[in-house]
């Protein structure tokens, strides 16, 4: 595992975020694992904007770094405990996904090509217990997640997971989009226009056959910050 790169990557997909204003203050807080105990994790209190490689920490449960933050730890360390497919895990307050989680019906609509991405790929978590500042408020988000790779989490935001950082970043970025289109279509007051089962799980099955995309469209973001 290159550490560097791995850095790098965090680093890039968190200045990302500010640019497409999925960030919010100096919270919420992106990982990724580097083996069974220890993740790289963002320093609480350095903007997203202004964050470099060389300001990424190192977090081991034995010794936890001063510089995480409290509820970022809880989180991060019991999903990454927990979940086999979350190497690298994000969590943000993205507006139009955290609107739909303050939501009665917080469900993802499958009426866009984007939202079909997620399809049975969502986990909901409707208890809101405040800040996440014990470790078994982290455990029990991350129960929620089960075999899912999105977790709404109500009045909150929602946590992205992926293998790596290109792959939970374009997950993220797709998600926030896929969330922009049904608060726009449920603005108009209309009816939203489902898609089927049967054509939302074929669509899906395509979507994770591109296993090149993710990364592609990572790189391509790269010049951007």
């Amino acid at each position: 595992m290159d550490q560097i790169q791995d850095r790098i990557d965090l680093a890039t997909a968190l200045r990302l975020a500010t640019h497409f204003g999925l960030n919010e203050g100096i919270c919420n807080h992106f990982s990724l694992a580097i083996d069974a105990d220890r993740f790289l994790l963002n320093p609480h209190g350095i903007h997203w904007s202004q964050i470099q490689a060389k300001d990424i920490i190192e977090v081991n449960p034995a010794t936890m770094d001063s510089e995480a933050e409290v509820s970022a730890f809880n989180i991060h360390h019991a999903i990454h405990q927990t979940s086999e497919h979350a190497r690298c895990v994000l969590h943000t307050h993205m507006p139009y996904a955290t609107a739909l989680t303050c939501l009665t019906d917080n469900t993802l609509k499958f009426i866009h090509q984007n939202s079909l991405r997620f399809y049975n790929d969502v986990a909901y978590d409707n208890e809101y217990n405040g800040l996440a500042d014990a470790l078994a408020e982290g455990a029990r988000i991350a129960s929620c997640l089960q075999d899912k790779r999105v977790l709404f989490l109500a009045n909150h935001g929602v946590i992205v997971i992926g293998a790596n950082v290109a792959e939970a970043f374009d997950r993220m970025y797709y998600l926030e989009r896929a969330c922009e289109v049904q608060i726009l279509a449920m603005s108009t007051g209309q009816p939203l226009r489902d898609i089927g089962a049967n054509l939302a799980n074929k669509t899906r099955q395509e979507f994770d056959r591109e296993h090149s995309y993710a990364q592609a469209h990572f790189d391509a973001l790269r010049v951007l910050v």
